[in-house]
């Protein structure tokens, strides 16, 4: 078990598989300056370890992240931009996937937090919502960028002016959050789907992975020719091997697993 930021981030690896923890109980994982600088080094950190190839991030005691941590934001003249600031914990997307275990609030800076991370796994509990609007405190962390690529304008818009919580069900209808686990088990659910993701070929799920975030904002011809220049090297390394499995006889009728 690793930390950061004096214990308010731990970093635990099982395997391929990296889960990150916001430590923060008795304020609902709110990040102070320290403990979110300290979530942006161990999720770089994660990204620099080859070793490691899906991080599962979630937060400790039943909430996930209640934004930033107001009482510090009262008391001092700093406060980290988090996804401009370079030591920002939602400032770079990594090259490898991260999964939200979203299970609790997912709140304020908490949702910019969540919309960072590639796929979100909820429960019951799970409630996203820009509660920051209540208080004054504007949204430096992403979110008025992702949420609208994510949901669509108009629901992002909805969320962004009234400061409404969408629950578990509405953020499945909306895409907000694309899996649903049974009450208290988002962490386990994530841990799942990362060693399934940790199972493929990395090179080629990864190169798609960024051609899919690169996409937004350029005409399909130039899209199509990055997706065309992203997938050369797994083309070169992984697709012939996988190929030549297939015909052997591996994975039909959609299964996943190898024969």
């Amino acid at each position: 078990m690793k930390d950061y930021a004096d214990g308010k981030i731990l970093v635990e690896d099982q395997g391929p598989v990296t889960y990150v923890t916001i430590n923060r109980l008795e304020v609902r994982n709110a990040l102070d300056n320290d403990a979110a600088r300290g979530l942006g080094r161990a999720m770089r950190d994660f990204d620099a370890d080859d070793g490691q190839l899906v991080a599962v991030l979630s937060g400790t005691g039943g909430a996930f992240c209640a934004g930033a941590d107001l009482k510090q934001v009262a008391g001092s003249a700093e406060y980290v931009a988090w996804a401009g600031d370079e030591e920002g914990p939602t400032n770079p997307t990594l090259s490898k996937p991260v999964i939200g275990a979203v299970a609790g609030h997912a709140v304020a800076g908490g949702l910019g937090v969540a919309l960072w991370c590639d796929i979100r796994v909820v429960d019951d509990s799970t409630v996203f919502g820009v509660f920051c609007r209540r208080w004054g405190v504007p949204m430096s962390d992403g979110t008025t960028v992702r949420l609208p690529r994510l949901i669509g304008q108009a629901r992002a818009l909805d969320m962004l002016i009234t400061g409404r919580g969408v629950g578990a069900d509405e953020a499945i209808d909306w895409g907000l959050a694309t899996r649903k686990a049974p009450l208290g088990q988002t962490r386990e659910a994530a841990g799942e789907l990362a060693l399934q993701i940790a199972a493929f070929p990395q090179l080629a799920m990864r190169t798609d992975r960024q051609s899919a975030y690169e996409q937004s904002g350029r005409t399909l011809k130039d899209a199509i020719a990055r997706e065309k220049q992203l997938s050369q090297a797994a083309k070169a390394m992984e697709a012939r091997s996988g190929a030549a499995r297939f015909a052997a006889g591996a994975g039909r009728h959609g299964r996943f697993a190898e024969d």
